[in-house]
């Protein structure tokens, strides 16, 4: 080859270098478009999937949630008459003549109130001297509380309150010293 030649072919040789270099430069390109792509399909399904998750374990708390206080109503259309038991019952124990009258009574409100309690229902304990939390009672009224200590504290529980599982069906009605 003469000197000529050479020089025409390392001429050449830059061209055909940077024309393949642009060549595997598109050819990269493409792949990391692929790549990118991939990376997105790859975080949209991970999404996809997790949202899916969390509908399945919403739904199953809430079916759940729907067994438990499924028989609400009944129970809380209940809630008067076992207040009814526990009235008539404060009443025969004054009568002594009527012991097994009571017995009778008592028997029928124990089975009713574990029924009940077998359903998921219990009463919320209120003793007169707690503090009143409007999130946890209902007031029915205030009136002067006998001493200082006994301000802004719960005087008297007019009505028992009762829970179904977690849930408050019924607040207690109580009376608050002012």
């Amino acid at each position: 080859m003469s000197k000529k030649n050479k020089k025409e072919e390392s001429v050449e040789d830059p061209v055909e270098a940077t024309q393949e270099t642009v060549e595997t430069i598109e050819e990269l390109t493409v792949e990391e478009q692929l790549q990118e792509q991939l990376g997105q399909e790859k975080d949209k399904f991970l999404r996809l999937f997790a949202e899916f998750e969390n509908y399945k374990k919403r739904t199953s708390k809430e079916r759940i949630e729907l067994f438990k206080t499924a028989s609400q109503d009944v129970i809380v259309s209940l809630l008067p008459i076992l207040d009814d038991f526990e009235r008539a019952l404060l009443h025969i124990e004054d009568d002594k003549e009527a012991e097994e009258l009571r017995k009778g009574v008592l028997l029928i409100y124990n089975k009713l109130q574990q029924v009940l309690q077998q359903k998921g229902l219990s009463k919320i304990e209120i003793n007169n001297g707690d503090v009143f939390d409007a999130d946890h009672h209902e007031a029915v009224t205030q009136i002067p509380a006998p001493s200082d200590d006994m301000k802004g504290k719960i005087i008297d529980v007019v009505e028992k309150g009762y829970k179904l599982g977690d849930k408050i069906i019924r607040f207690p009605k109580v009376v608050i010293g002012q």
